[in-house]
């Protein structure tokens, strides 16, 4: 729905540069989202102001514009908020991102939207046009709408002001990244291409960060453990205590929703419309969880205790700061694996091409670098072709930068619509690399991120093109929508795919058979620990939503809950939750990653061991998850994909598979557990 706004000639060609790909300036970027509002408005307007009967082209056609135009004018402010090199144009887009979601909720608690919608005759429309009406409305009774006009007044200042405190709390972890000092010596463990990048100063000081190639190197393979020490705390201490009143005021506004909408707390209200359906059934799961990992967990870590004693006889605990080094040296001990051995064959280039193949094959699409310029000249964009016709395009920003958000994620830049919109992706990610001469050496649970969140960014683009904009792309129930990163993620198990694509930087050999053989036998061994700290993010996450915020100790429920869930000792002055960047998105609902894992096990198994790029079980994929977006419930899809629900054999099978592997690594390895 056009809507003609006049600008400064100056502000019209930032516009048009910026719809071509190019960076933003904070006056253009505001425009822009004048300009989407604007239709938004329009067509919200027009929709109201039907007489007679309520149709699907008179109504919903109309929403289905409001939400198109809110949504796009959402993404776009949220990516930059996240990527944008010029600090300026990040504090625009996180006014625009709170001008946006104000309008959001404006929209959810209209009466007269929901009246409209509810009296649309669906007589004869599609099963998808159905669930998104039907999702619709449920949605407008979770936001309140029933309720009198004070109520919905004050539930929208509510909503605007949990926003307003996402955006903050977010902010100040990206934002808040920390340097410590170190000497050479205490570098001792690291690799050579590490120390390359971290050359001593005048003053033999040389600067470390927070950022993930920095940060988890050390608290890999550094052997200083005071090194590590200072790693850990400055990482964990990123956005406090900046964040620590923030995230107690936003725990008390959504709490008041909550209590406002007639839920006990925000757990029950967060997943009311989920596939889990309440916080009672999360807890059921995470008990099922618990029991599934617990001696798992208990033998990982008396193996790692077993082991290091044998190096430190008067050691009597491991605290957290050493966890993941001492993984790494039993990994070494145990499986004759040392990861840093695969480095060389996972420069970042090369792991690039290896994803984008693997999604090629898998789903029968083509992928075209593009020159369309973009927010920053590190930035890659590729084209998307299907038999010949383009169907998307995506953004690979994928390096570290000052002010750039320094988690990994996916995320939507312009929502597909069929015949109106090809849908846009990013990946917003902290790899190595990205600077000349520097081939960014990935260990290899980096490489099994980059599958995770092209699954995400393959989610964006297949399921972009539905015909409703509020079912498009990623717009299923949250609690589904972690299973094609997840899905994508197991490919990294296939010994012919990887070396289709690890070369050795230097010489272009191929990674070895048996270095593959020992990496899979090594990287399972941990699964039970992973579990467990699913567990304690999950349970953490749960618990801060589900009992009077009052009455919150952010400090001892975060340290007791660890202590009854991790055996590794807890160290003073970790405030994870302050940096704990999922709090705002998922807020109860981390859940989500362990739940869909049981899920996406459960898919990777109907693909052929022996050749999962083969064979028609990736279009079956495609065409009954990845395209549908949000088209149908996922608990449908589900049973579309599989012919039933999904069942924790395969997650119990692959969690358990570890202890197996470790006799047979301890049967054929000469050395065995050293």
């Amino acid at each position: 729905m056009p809507v003609e706004i006049v600008y400064p000639p100056h502000v019209t060609a930032d516009i048009h540069a910026w719809e071509a790909g190019g960076a933003a300036s904070a006056e253009a970027l505001t425009a822009w989202v004048d300009i989407r509002l604007a239709a938004h408005d329009a067509a919200l307007s027009t929709m109201l102001s039907v007489t007679g009967p309520r149709t699907l082209e008179n109504t919903l056609r109309l929403y289905d514009v409001v939400i198109e135009q809110l949504t796009m004018a959402g993404s776009q402010a949220g990516v930059l908020n996240s990527v944008a090199a010029d600090k300026a144009v990040r504090d625009q887009a996180q006014l625009e991102s709170q001008r946006v979601s104000m309008a959001g909720s404006a929209l959810s608690l209209n009466r007269a939207v929901y009246e409209a919608l509810a009296a649309v005759d669906l007589e004869g429309a599609s099963p998808a046009t159905q669930h998104f009406v039907s999702r619709t409305l449920l949605s407008y009774r979770l936001a309140g709408v029933d309720k009198d006009q004070a109520t919905r007044d004050r539930l929208q200042k509510l909503h605007e002001e949990a926003t307003r405190l996402s955006l903050e709390f977010s902010r100040n972890i990206q934002e808040g990244a920390k340097t410590i000092l170190a000497t050479q010596e205490e570098l001792n463990g690291l690799p050579p291409d590490y120390l390359g990048r971290h050359q001593p100063d005048a003053d033999g000081q040389i600067t470390l960060t927070t950022d993930q190639p920095d940060m988890q190197p050390v608290m890999t393979f550094a052997s200083n453990g005071d090194l590590r020490q200072r790693m850990f705390l400055a990482y964990n201490t990123r956005a406090y205590p900046a964040n620590r009143q923030i995230l107690l005021d936003l725990l008390a506004t959504r709490q008041e929703i909550a209590t406002v909408l007639g839920f006990r707390s925000w757990a029950d209200l967060a997943t009311a419309d989920q596939m889990m359906g309440s916080a009672a059934n999360v807890r059921t799961f995470l008990a099922k969880l618990d029991e599934a990992s617990r001696d798992g967990a208990r033998r990982e870590h008396e193996l790692i205790l077993e082991f290091v004693r044998k190096q430190d006889s008067g050691l009597e605990a491991i605290d957290i700061t050493s966890r993941a080094y001492w993984y790494e040296q039993f990994r070494r001990s145990a499986f004759d694996f040392d990861s840093q051995s695969v480095r060389p064959y996972f420069p970042y280039a090369t792991v690039e091409v290896g994803v984008l193949q693997t999604a090629a094959k898998l789903f029968r699409i083509e992928f075209h670098r593009s020159a369309v310029p973009s927010w920053d000249p590190a930035v890659s964009v590729f084209e998307v072709f299907d038999h010949g016709h383009r169907v998307g395009r995506f953004y690979l920003d994928m390096h570290p930068r000052e002010g750039k958000d320094k988690w990994f994620s996916a995320a939507p830049v312009v929502t597909g619509v069929r015949g109106r919109y090809l849908p846009e992706a990013a990946l917003i990610c902290n790899f190595p690399g990205g600077v000349e001469g520097d081939p960014g050496l990935l260990q290899y649970n980096d490489v099994v991120t980059f599958f995770h969140e092209f699954g995400h960014l393959m989610h964006g683009i297949l399921g972009g093109h539905t015909e409703w904009a509020g079912l498009s792309g990623f717009a299923t129930e949250g609690d589904f929508i972690e299973v094609p990163s997840q899905m994508l993620e197991e490919f990294f198990r296939d010994e012919k795919l990887l070396q289709s694509f690890a070369k050795h930087y230097q010489t272009g050999e191929t990674l070895p058979a048996e270095i593959i053989r020992k990496m899979k036998l090594a990287g399972a061994f941990g699964r039970a620990d992973w579990v467990r700290s699913q567990l304690y993010y999950t349970t953490l996450s749960l618990d801060l939503h589900d009992q009077d915020p009052a009455s919150l100790e952010l400090d001892a429920i975060t340290e007791k809950l660890y202590t009854s869930l991790q055996p590794w000792t807890w160290m003073e002055g970790n405030r994870m939750y302050a940096s704990f960047g999922h709090l705002t998105g998922y807020s109860s609902n981390y859940y989500t990653y362990a739940f869909d894992k049981v899920i996406a096990l459960d898919f990777y198994n109907q693909f052929n061991p022996l050749n999962p790029l083969g064979g028609d079980t990736g279009m079956r994929y495609r065409k009954t998850v990845l395209e549908q977006g949000g088209s149908k419930p996922g608990r449908e899809m589900v049973r579309e994909f599989l012919g039933r629900d999904e069942q924790f054999s395969a997650f119990s099978k692959w969690l358990n598979e570890e202890f197996d592997q470790e006799l047979l690594a301890a049967r054929t390895s000469d050395q065995g557990l050293r």
